[in-house]
């Protein structure tokens, strides 16, 4: 298996396909992160920041934004240990946020306030995966996950 990170699609297929309804939400969107060492602005501003802290300015302020659009954070993690399988190299931070659908991600990621913010993820971001998942059926009525849920009805 090939893993390429990207810090923008470059694939026509996945552009195309991301901007189809697609699933029944809400969608889990599993982001695995890889950062710079230090930051690189794309107008060449000079700044100490690591790829991270760049890649935090982004992060707060997605989080505020998340909301808007029906979304929020899920879960967060800095990764410390591949326990089963290889990589050549360990993505440094796992980011979970849940969205009630596919198009509203779409929406927030071309909105003017999304679109402000990237450029410290583009900054900070030696590439990424973004992986779209949904809860299966038989899972969304147990306890741990009834009440999330319950929030996209």
């Amino acid at each position: 298996m090939e893993v390429i990170n990207e810090v923008y699609p470059t694939d026509p297929d996945q552009m195309e396909e991301a901007t189809k309804e697609g699933p029944k939400g809400p969608i889990f969107m599993v982001n695995l992160l890889k950062f710079k060492d230090k930051a690189e602005y794309a107008d060449g501003r000079e700044t100490d920041l690591t790829g991270k802290q760049a890649y935090q300015l982004y992060g707060a302020g997605v989080a505020g934004l998340l909301p808007e659009y029906g979304g929020r954070i899920f879960f967060m993690a800095d990764v410390t240990f591949l326990q089963l399988g290889q990589v050549e190299e360990l993505w440094d931070e796992i980011a979970v946020a849940v969205y009630p659908n596919r198009n509203a991600l779409l929406r927030m990621s071309q909105s003017k306030e999304w679109q402000d913010l990237s450029v410290h993820r583009q900054a900070g971001l030696a590439g990424q995966l973004n992986i779209e998942s949904v809860m299966p059926e038989p899972l969304k009525g147990l306890p741990w996950n009834a009440l999330l849920m319950k929030e996209f009805e």
